[in-house]
């Protein structure tokens, strides 16, 4: 038998097994009974989260520290605008990157700088020359401090990743608690 010809076997093998259904893991059983949702168990091991928006903006800002990311809490467009400005003219952004969206276009068009917008199609070269990626996200998860970001939200991975700067613009209600909360919005 060739190396491609078991390598196949193990494929077709592990088709076999039925996966657990997420947040099983630890489970006595293969799945959690079709009554209980699987992110019922997930909330027993996850860390807590406070009850009302305020407890969890005070964790995401703590948590978002500890990743070494830097939180604001803004109340207004115009105190977006000149948070944006602050950063632009301190890190000397000349160029950045976006995506069509109603916070991402109002973000980088605010900024005064050439804008490469990323959802028809863009020159790669150009993108890594960008100061900044701009994009809006899914859900902002208290739990962990992180962002959840698909390309439906964000316009492509690259745009947060090849920039030295991702800037993540979000609206107050896309505040999430944990985990369990942002699978299902997702």
């Amino acid at each position: 038998m060739s190396e491609r010809e078991k390598i196949l076997g193990r494929i077709r093998e592990a088709l076999q097994v039925k996966a657990p259904l997420p947040g099983s893991h630890g489970d006595a059983g293969d799945h959690l009974p079709s009554t209980a949702p699987p992110v019922a168990h997930a909330r027993d091991w996850l860390p807590l989260v406070g009850t009302t928006p305020e407890e969890q903006f005070e964790l995401f800002a703590k948590n978002c520290a500890d990743l070494k990311a830097d939180f604001q809490l803004l109340a207004s467009r115009d105190e977006l605008k000149a948070a944006l400005a602050k950063i632009r003219d301190a890190e000397k952004w000349q160029t950045v990157a976006s995506h069509d969206g109603e916070l991402s276009n109002f973000a980088s068009q605010s900024l005064g700088l050439p804008v490469l917008l990323t959802d028809k199609g863009y020159d790669v070269q150009a993108l890594e020359k960008c100061d900044a990626g701009i994009t809006e996200c899914d859900a902002l998860v208290a739990q962990t401090g992180g962002v959840a970001v698909t390309s439906r939200s964000t316009g492509g991975r690259a745009l947060s990743v090849l920039p030295p700067h991702h800037v993540v613009v979000a609206r107050r209600e896309q505040l999430v608690a944990d985990l369990p909360a942002a699978f299902a919005f997702l």
